[in-house]
């Protein structure tokens, strides 16, 4: 994450990734990164977030879903610098078809005994993230 120009997280939402992005993190991306959440909102600490933000530890964010949603109006994420908030597009109708058909994609070649598509580590890549 230290020489990423943009970290997106994309984690499904499990025990071991509850919080996983935060203080330590943001604080080993390049001030000129930009964060983008589009997997839950528990899986980032929006305070953390926010004040890495505020005093420039990062260049942006975008988040796409939060920890209570609806969002609420009192929330400091409206007001935060350089934090776009959008209303939960990252689950747009062509994705959900692209993932679809990759799905189908991957069923058959299951059932063919082929290698899938797409397939991740999880293991290595939560490993990976939590050692920054």
């Amino acid at each position: 994450m230290a020489q990423s120009d943009y970290v997106v997280a994309i984690p499904p939402l499990t025990p071991d990734t509850h919080g996983l992005f935060g203080a330590k993190q943001f604080a080993s991306m390049k001030k000129t990164a930009r964060f983008i959440n589009l997997s839950r909102g528990e899986v980032v600490d929006e305070a953390a977030l926010v004040a890495a933000l505020e005093t420039g530890e990062i260049a942006g964010a975008v988040l796409d879903v939060f920890q209570q949603e609806p969002l609420p109006e009192d929330t400091p994420l409206w007001s935060t610098p350089n934090l776009v908030v959008s209303p939960y597009v990252g689950r747009l109708r062509t994705h959900q078809t692209t993932v679809a058909e990759l799905f189908l994609d991957n069923l058959d070649r299951y059932a063919r005994g082929d290698t899938l598509i797409n397939t991740v580590d999880k293991v290595t890549a939560l490993l990976l993230i939590r050692a920054y």
